[in-house]
């Protein structure tokens, strides 16, 4: 990982006269004390990872952050790179020293493998050590993930699964792009996500698919709709537009009714029952007679009249 201070790694770990003017005329005493924790480091930690050793919360800590970025000593923001563009890999020793000298990070890798059933490997520790080292996720957050990811696969794949740590690690790194890095944050994700899980059976009984769960895929396709602010009487209708025209249930199919309906601002029954007429024929309905064959249903018609 490249240092974050802008200075060379092989300086001294000093206050250059530049950066002690700087601090001096910004007259920030928050900014000064990351500075220092930042060389004490030499740049090789994000400035959220600190917030443990500082006693600081997440606003205090992106606060000292963004001033010293304003002054220029530490490097622009950059988001989190994807694991699998830019894993960060730590060597064995590296991760034996963060246990040794990281009470915080020891206590981590107790719970995670007593969460996991299982002992961590150092591809596993070093999974873990990105999280806490490298994004700058506070404990208790890659914790909640941890038992989040864990919960997750079991309820998927049945009581006994458990996550990888590549798994929860991609996990993480969709946690820190959206800014999920306090418990507060991480508590009311998992919240919405609960909210979210359990109106899963409500859909599933309106697309008449009974009360199994959503495969992967299916889930996929009902979260979409949820965020899209559709319910699942609203699925419905489009279930039903959906057999009328396919004469059986179509994912793909479905999910173009509803984008339609979204993309138009329609998501309520009763906005899409008035605006969306597209007539669709009943499944058995007679088809509407062709004009040419007019006359005969004029002779039939004169025919009966005779008799």
């Amino acid at each position: 990982m490249p240092s974050v201070l802008v200075h060379a790694p092989d300086d001294p770990v000093t206050l250059s006269p530049q950066a002690v003017k700087r601090l001096l005329d910004r007259g920030d005493g928050d900014a000064a004390l990351l500075y220092l924790a930042l060389l004490r480091r030499r740049g090789d930690a994000p400035p959220r990872s600190l917030a443990g050793e500082l006693r600081w919360d997440r606003s205090r800590i992106e606060a000292a952050e963004a001033v010293l970025r304003d002054l220029g000593l530490i490097a622009p923001q950059s988001p989190p790179p994807e694991p699998a563009d830019e894993p960060p890999a730590y060597r064995q020793e590296e991760v034996a020293g963060k246990l040794e000298e990281s009470g915080e990070f020891r206590r981590l890798t107790a719970e995670v493998e007593r969460k996991l059933g299982k002992r961590l490997t150092t591809a596993d520790l070093s999974a873990l050590l990105g999280l806490y080292d490298y994004l700058g996720l506070p404990a208790d957050v890659i914790y909640l993930l941890v038992c989040h990811c864990a919960e997750r696969t079991a309820a998927r794949f049945g009581p006994g699964r458990r996550p990888t740590l590549r798994q929860i690690e991609r996990e993480g790194y969709a946690w820190a792009r959206r800014g999920i890095d306090t418990q507060a944050a991480a508590v009311e994700h998992l919240n919405r996500c609960a909210r979210r899980q359990g109106a899963l059976p409500e859909f599933m009984r309106a697309l008449q698919l009974g009360d199994r769960l959503p495969s992967a895929g299916e889930e996929r396709y009902l979260l979409q709709w949820l965020e899209w602010g559709f319910s699942p009487e609203a699925a419905a209708l489009a279930y039903d537009k959906t057999v009328l025209k396919c004469h059986e249930f179509k994912w793909s199919y479905c999910n173009g009714i509803l984008r339609r309906w979204h993309e138009a601002g329609l998501h309520t029954p009763g906005e899409i029952e008035a605006k969306d007429r597209r007539p669709v024929p009943a499944a058995g309905a007679a088809a509407p007679p062709k004009a040419g064959n007019a006359w005969m249903r004029k002779y039939i018609q004169q025919r009966g009249k005779e008799g």
